[in-house]
């Protein structure tokens, strides 16, 4: 960075020039980006991962390093928003998955693997006595709700603004409120997280309708924020004395304790979903839960629920899960990996009271979002006082220091990110807190 920058006191012409800089030192991803924009609106298929001016292009990686077109090396903070947790190319799942190519990809029927993984998942997560697979963990949820709908016999659903559950689950701000146009036509009704007195509220006009309550028991896209365990233990109740099944979505959230974040808090749900660091990092996902509701799915039962999936049971898949779940991320490395990001977070919260500066780290574990205001958080709506534009210039300078995270300021750890990285990290962040001390007051 440049004297000037550092002094600049002025957050607009100090991110402007940290636009110009990323501009100049990024010329092969903006080509990416211009050629792909041809083909594809806005040169995208993942909405999340576009960011202004333009997203770098990566050309590959290896354990927890990135390497961008222009031959810039990044420390991964990111992992693939949770799903990279084994970091890139880890031998076990490498090996795993070239087993299960040489046996041949597309087997058209049952194969050891798949019920050999299912034995692993229901080991591992006390929440799901059975367990069925997915391709996503949109789908899971899909399957999740429906199953509720179909059990129960009803259709309202009870989620949270600001949550996100796949791409046609997400109830973020928006101009019109909260929500997507492009949302599942479930008859939504939304609460505030953490808000016992909103879910009391619903709970009365619309009881008796429930099919579901689902939530993240620590929303991820909404900004790594926490449930209280008291709020999980309100909605148990609730959907006990409503007939209404709870689902915890735990795509992300599963790997922040051995059995997951409801297990953790002794909260057990009805239905459960997982997602692709479960499956290895594959294309993935699951959801299970009660035996006597997923043996609906049970297809020698006349009254079987029906569910189809070319590939929920693809071998490179089935081989991948087994080991991560059972070679590599096991219970203690679990364990290790988030008391590594407990104390990351921790450092980084002590550097922001020592510089006095509006930003905080909130998370459980190895997940953690970076929030540029002060104020407590403890819903969406307490994060959406944030100032963007400085998350903005953080975003900037962290990748002008080799630090890959969201531009939201979300960050996952994965397994090989180690005490090196975790201080580079610290570093890059307490360089940002005193060159730009000026635009902090």
């Amino acid at each position: 960075m440049t004297e000037t920058v550092l002094q600049n006191s002025d957050i607009e012409a100090a991110l402007a020039e940290a636009r110009e800089a990323y501009v100049v030192r990024n010329p092969k991803s903006l080509a990416r980006y211009i050629d792909a924009s041809a083909s594809m609106p806005g040169g995208n298929t993942r909405t999340v991962l576009h960011y202004a001016p333009f997203p770098l292009g990566f050309a590959r990686g290896e354990g927890c390093f990135l390497h961008d077109l222009d031959g810039h090396r990044y420390v991964d903070l990111l992992g693939e928003y949770t799903a990279g947790i084994y970091g890139h190319s880890h031998p076990v799942i490498r090996a795993a998955i070239d087993r299960a190519l040489d046996g041949g990809i597309n087997l058209g029927g049952h194969t050891v693997l798949e019920a050999r993984f299912a034995r692993a998942v229901c080991e591992r997560f006390p929440a799901i006595e059975r367990v069925r697979f997915t391709n996503s963990g949109t789908e899971a949820n899909l399957m999740a709700l429906s199953t509720a709908c179909a059990q129960t016999g009803r259709r309202t659903v009870m989620a949270f603004r600001g949550g996100y559950h796949g791409g046609v689950f997400t109830f973020a701000a928006s101009g019109k409120g909260w929500g997507s146009p492009l949302n599942a036509p479930f008859d939504f009704v939304l609460a505030s997280y953490n808000d016992p007195d909103s879910v009391e509220a619903l709970v009365r006009e619309h009881g008796d309708r429930l099919a579901a309550i689902i939530l993240e028991p620590m929303m991820g896209g909404g900004g790594c924020i926490p449930a209280d365990r008291e709020f999980l233990q309100t909605l148990r109740r609730h959907a006990d004395a409503t007939g209404a099944l709870l689902i915890l979505d735990e795509v992300m959230t599963s790997r922040l304790a051995p059995g997951g974040l409801g297990d953790l808090h002794g909260v057990r749900p009805d239905l459960m979903t997982l997602g692709k660091y479960v499956g290895g990092g594959m294309s993935f996902g699951a959801f299970g839960g009660r035996a006597e509701i997923m043996d609906r799915f049970d297809p020698r039962r006349k009254d079987a629920f029906g569910h189809a999936g070319t590939f929920n049971n693809n071998v490179l898949t089935m081989s991948a899960g087994i080991a991560g779940l059972t070679e590599v991320y096991t219970r203690d490395a679990a364990a290790a990996l988030n008391a590594r990001g407990d104390a990351l977070r921790e450092r980084l919260n002590r550097l922001f009271r020592e510089h006095a500066a509006p930003l905080q780290a909130t998370g459980i574990g190895s997940m953690m979002s970076l929030h540029t205001t002060a104020r407590p958080i403890r819903r969406p709506e307490d994060a959406a006082a944030a100032d963007l534009k400085l998350k903005e210039l953080l975003f900037f300078d962290l990748l002008g220091h080799g630090i890959w995270i969201a531009r939201r300021g979300m960050a996952a750890l994965s397994l090989p990110v180690g005490d090196a990285e975790c201080d580079q990290l610290v570093d890059a962040v307490e360089e940002f807190l005193s060159a730009r001390k000026p635009l902090l007051t």
